[in-house]
């Protein structure tokens, strides 16, 4: 087997590790690697081929989470395609090519500090409210919401939404809005409705996975735009805008996932001029808005726009229950008339009984209490995160430091790579995102993510602190942060 002959394209927005399970699966599957057969050890492959370890290490992973391996405990990683028995149809080849893999995430222990997602752990009181909600919206309007409902929301919630819209210069005359399941599914619509395959988008780079999955998967071209210590770079924009031509631009202005960073107000009104200057629509992904601990809050792209041109998405998943997947998206009418039509063919409409507990609670003022509360241990939890990041981090780290929101991103010295903190942090009961999960049209491999949001501060000091140890061991002339406050970032 001649394992050298394996290639990686460095420039393609398909992470390396996703591209080696890609061609291992696909000699799997072609006989190359028969069943039973032993994979190279980890560290022998990434020593053959100039990879990290921990790149080969996802790999094997993703490979054993589609049945394609499994690894023996002191024996090695095998070839399990089979599992003995006869296949009959190979559905691989019938999947688009432009499918994105699975993801791999790191694996995370029950009892590990977990950096790595954001899991809401509502208080007592917001449970029992939770509770009487539902059966207060089933005693009023059972008969209606455990029907088929309408594809643009349920009526009560959507008219509370537009009211709240409104007020907020949100949602104009010309507007009009409809419920999703989520902001992901207002973006994959948006997708459906604006963007054919081979068009180009620009998002943030880094950005959520999800965005740029959903974009690659749709057979979009997606460009990243670089994100720095206030978002994107609007000098950039211009460039990509004046050389792609896109379709859309999405972004994320308050708290991006996954640096935290915020677009100042002449960065916004500077994007809606670019907008307007090359017809570009603009999507405005505002998923943590009313997460903001520090600072006053800052007109969206939407209540700034005289032309027309954003669209805006918002949900309940973050400052709300992420569980019950409803969000939603205010658009030009001839925008929501086609995105209605689309969603009624996706999944004809967003859950009833999850919009008659949400209207619930916010008719009822539950929700502005449990946002309140959440704003506040946010607070503290992100105070704990930049604390110990100042306190305990080596001098070359850099980080952000976001006023809202739930992540910090960190920058490790070169030439460090964050997977590799990633093995060394899971055996001391770490885990975070490395910066590759995220990378667009650039290599992020330096970078990673803390979600500081579901943590406790005690945890969130012993969690920063295991990886403090690490990275001073890893680079030992770090000898601590020096006075002058939090670095920059990018």
């Amino acid at each position: 087997m001649n394992w050298q002959t394996l290639s990686f394209d460095s420039g393609s927005p398909v992470p390396i590790y996703r591209q080696l399970s890609a061609r291992l699966a696909g000699w799997i599957r072609e006989g190359v690697l028969p069943d039973g057969s032993r994979l190279l050890p980890t560290r022998e492959l990434a020593g053959l081929l100039g990879l990290n370890r921990t790149t080969v290490a996802a790999a094997y992973e993703a490979l054993e989470q589609d049945g394609l391996l499994k690894a023996h405990v002191g024996r090695g990683s095998f070839v399990c395609s089979t599992g003995g028995r006869a296949v009959r149809f190979d559905w691989e080849t019938r999947f688009r090519p432009s499918l994105p893999a699975p993801p791999s995430f790191p694996p995370a222990e029950p009892d590990s500090l977990n950096f790595a997602s954001w899991r809401h752990r509502p208080s007592g009181w917001a449970m029992t409210a939770l509770r009487d909600a539902a059966g207060q919206a089933l005693d009023r309007d059972a008969a209606a919401i455990l029907q088929l409902g309408p594809s643009e929301g349920y009526g009560p919630l959507r008219e509370w939404l537009w009211s709240g819209m409104q007020a907020a210069g949100n949602a104009r005359p010309e507007d009009d809005l409809l419920v999703t399941s989520g902001c992901q599914q207002g973006l994959d619509l948006l997708a459906k409705v604006l963007v054919a395959p081979g068009e180009s988008v620009l998002i943030e780079d880094p950005v959520y996975p999800g965005a740029r999955d959903l974009f690659l998967a749709a057979g979009v071209q997606v460009h990243g735009l670089a994100v720095g210590a206030e978002g994107i770079f609007t000098t950039e924009l211009e460039q990509e805008l004046a050389r792609r031509r896109p379709r859309l631009v999405v972004v994320t202005p308050n708290f991006q996932n996954p640096t935290g960073a915020s677009l100042p107000l002449e960065a916004r009104r500077e994007v809606l001029r670019l907008a307007a200057r090359f017809q570009t629509p603009i999507v405005e992904n505002d998923v943590y808005a009313g997460l903001r601990y520090r600072g006053e809050d800052l007109p969206t792209l939407k209540s700034l726009d005289t032309e027309g041109l954003v669209i805006y998405l918002r949900s309940f998943s973050k400052a709300a229950f992420p569980g019950l997947r409803v969000g939603w998206c205010v658009a030009p009418r001839a925008v929501a008339r086609r995105l209605i039509a689309a969603k009624q063919l996706t999944d004809l409409h967003t859950d009833q009984l999850s919009q008659a507990v949400l209207y619930r609670l916010a008719a009822d003022g539950i929700l502005e209490r449990y946002l309140s509360e959440l704003r506040a241990t946010g607070s503290a939890r992100l105070e704990a995160a930049l604390s110990a990041c100042c306190d305990l981090l080596p001098a070359e780290v850099e980080f952000s430091a976001p006023n809202g929101g739930a992540h910090l991103w960190l920058h490790l010295p070169a030439p460090l790579d964050a997977s590799d903190l990633l093995a060394r942090a899971r055996d001391h009961g770490v885990v975070f995102l490395p910066g590759r999960f995220f990378d667009v049209s650039r290599s992020h491999s330096g970078a990673l993510r803390l979600t500081f949001a579901g943590l406790e501060p005690d945890q969130i000091r012993r969690g920063i602190a295991v990886l403090a140890d690490l990275l001073h061991a890893l680079a030992p002339a770090a000898q601590g942060r020096s006075e002058g406050g939090v670095p920059a970032l990018v």
